[in-house]
């Protein structure tokens, strides 16, 4: 019909236009907002903001991709019409495996009611699930550990508020945990559906059934001091927590991630401190400690304000900073990264192009500047004609200025928990690793740093406060481990394997992530560069069960938020962050959260040639005001 009614030279419509304008009027009237945009891409599908961005399809698309398309379209939309962000984020627990299935749920409830009231929508939504979970090659899991709880449940949710059972994708992963779902929480999943209308309802039944799955203590209150905070953030957190399905997730690991955040800055802090004052165990004692012998790097202002926070550490004793390849053979770390690039094989490709596209933005901005006159360098043929003139003229040379953009130093921080198991680990340490390549192309020195921790619940450090009677309030209670996957000095081709080493089984623990930031921001600041950027990946909240059991339930939280201001605001250090699955915009100012950990690497690349692109209007500005200056 479309070419039927096309007038004389009107360009002929693509075949799929109809299904595209279909798909954008039915997105835009379930969401109840006609500004809503809807893009087709071959990213990743997202929600953010008002902005809805679709897999983009091929001519000639089967009717189930058109179907899956459609089924996205429809959970974004009803998310964008059926959650609020304040609500939730208000409501979010504390804990890893409780924020997954808080998130799950919620998830499930904005899509029950579109799919109680709309049949089509209904199926639409049943397509994309079975695409998801056989995408995720959960049709043929046989074992618990491998079948995510917080999908099991979000699926049990969904059986019952809507009546329609589970996708045959997702059929296994469910009755691995149906009996133990229902024999746990039964009764709290019945009590969902009379308040599936009432989010603030709803989520608080969501919490009791957490309860009832043993995970009460991860759950905080929801009148806790912080909601002032998270109120004075919230334009920043709302935005972000619109961002997609799994926007939820984002902004209750982003809590939790201060918690942890704000946990590791201190003992980072200590640690330093520790080293150069006999390991004394607290922070007044360390800064009471030191002596002359820290002399070559003394205390700043920086260091003054960190240790003002209020934040201990039980002890350092057990803490330690360690390269790469002393945590394990030759022989294991060249099998771990040969496993690295097995896994990823298709990734290096996709990542290579945008790590190509970065280095081509950036050796676009090293202009080159000369200096003249000179006698030595390269010749300088523009002055040839005054020989000609004047044989008694010496010949003058040139030589190229180094730029400032060479004189940077980037350092990538890499969670290294036990919830980035799996996908979002070995995605960051493609990225990481061929970023790494192509800055250091650039001139550009990159250190990539991990953190985690020795132990599971609390080592040898909990052991020694058991020992010594439980004193009150002893502060961070686990040992630290600190990796150097690649210092800023070492080339890539020396670092390259040493990557591997996050494919090892046992190595993700727990994360604090607050004292691994102080750390390497402390490394960082001992660098000679002029320039210093600091990039944080992590994909949840930092969390240590040792120290938030004995410790107030905000103490890591508080701690961060600390820190985060202090290189913010008194340092000359750049910090960004890359939250994969949780929101970070509410704690960094320079920030972006992705839904997938495949999104990670166009996010790295294009945070980083944002940062030099501005740095280099910056330099052209100051250019031409010289120039005008000298005009």
């Amino acid at each position: 019909m479309s070419q039927t009614n096309r007038k004389p030279g009107q360009p002929q419509e693509a075949p799929l236009d109809p299904f595209k304008r279909a798909v954008t009027g039915c997105v835009r009237a379930i969401a109840g907002d006609n500004e809503v945009e809807v893009s087709f891409s071959k990213d990743k599908p997202a929600l953010t903001g008002k902005r809805v961005r679709l897999p983009d399809l091929p001519k000639k698309a089967s009717a189930e991709a058109l179907r899956i398309t459609r089924g996205l379209g429809d959970s974004m939309a009803l998310r964008h019409a059926c959650h609020d962000a304040r609500v939730h984020n208000r409501l979010a627990p504390q804990g890893k495996q409780a924020r997954a299935i808080f998130d799950a749920v919620e998830q499930a409830r904005v899509e029950a009611i579109g799919a109680r009231s709309m049949k089509g929508v209904s199926d639409n939504l049943a397509a994309m699930l079975e695409d998801k979970f056989a995408r995720a090659n959960l049709a043929d899991v046989r074992d618990r550990a491998d079948a995510p709880l917080e999908e099991a449940v979000a699926l049990m949710v969904r059986e019952k508020l809507t009546g329609r059972a589970a996708p045959k994708s997702g059929q296994r992963m469910v009755d691995l945990w149906r009996d133990w779902i229902e024999e746990k929480a039964g009764t709290d999943i019945d009590a969902l559906l009379p308040r599936i209308n009432d989010q603030d309802a709803f989520a608080r039944a969501v919490r009791d059934l957490l309860g009832s799955m043993d995970m009460g203590e991860d759950l905080a209150e929801d009148t806790e001091p912080e909601d002032s905070d998270e109120e004075n953030d919230q334009p920043q957190g709302e935005d972000s927590s619109e961002e997609g399905g799994e926007d939820q997730s984002e902004g209750e690991r982003a809590q939790a991630e201060e918690a942890d955040a704000s946990s590791d800055d201190n003992e980072a802090g200590e640690s330093e401190a520790a080293a150069t004052t006999a390991e004394d165990t607290t922070e007044q004692e360390d800064i009471d400690a030191e002596t002359p012998g820290e002399a070559r790097r003394p205390e700043s202002p920086f260091d003054q304000a960190a240790n003002a926070i209020d934040y201990r550490v039980f002890t350092t004793e057990f803490d330690e900073v360690v390269g790469a390849e002393d945590l394990c053979d030759d022989e294991e770390l060249d099998r771990l990264r040969a496993f690295l690039d097995k896994q990823l094989a298709n990734l290096q490709g996709v990542v290579g192009r945008l790590a190509n596209r970065l280095q081509r933005r950036l050796m676009a901005q090293q202009n080159r500047s000369w200096d003249f006159d000179l006698e030595e360098g390269v010749l300088d043929t523009a002055r040839l004609p005054r020989l000609v003139i004047d044989p008694m003229q010496p010949l003058s040379f040139k030589q190229e200025r180094d730029t400032n953009f060479r004189d940077t130093v980037v350092t990538l921080l890499i969670d290294n928990s036990g919830s980035m198991r799996g996908r979002p680990i070995s995605v960051a340490a493609t990225c990481a690793d061929i970023l790494a390549r192509t800055l250091e192309r650039c001139g550009v020195r990159v250190e990539i740093l991990g953190f985690t921790t020795r132990a599971w619940k609390g080592g040898q450090a909990r052991e020694k406060w058991l020992k010594e009677g439980k004193p009150a309030n002893p502060g961070r209670l686990n040992d630290l481990r600190h990796i150097v996957y690649k210092s800023a000095d070492a080339p890539w081709r020396r670092a390259r394997r040493n990557l591997g080493l996050m494919m090892r089984e046992g190595l993700l623990k727990e994360n604090i992530d607050g004292e691994a930031l102080l750390w390497a921001h402390q490394r960082l600041v001992a660098r000679p560069e002029q320039r210093k950027i600091l990039m944080m990946i992590s994909d949840g909240a930092p969390v240590d069960d040792s120290t938030l059991s004995v410790n107030p339930g905000n103490y890591l939280e508080r701690h961060l938020r600390g820190i985060i201001e202090l290189v913010e605001t008194r340092s000359p250090v750049e910090l960004l962050a890359i939250g994969i699955g949780h929101d970070v915009t509410r704690y960094y100012r320079r920030a972006v959260t992705i839904v997938d950990a495949e999104e990670l690497a166009g996010a790295m690349t294009e945070q980083l040639a944002s940062l030099f692109e501005e740095e280099g209007l910056r330099r052209a500005g100051r250019a031409a005001g010289r120039m005008r200056r000298g005009g």
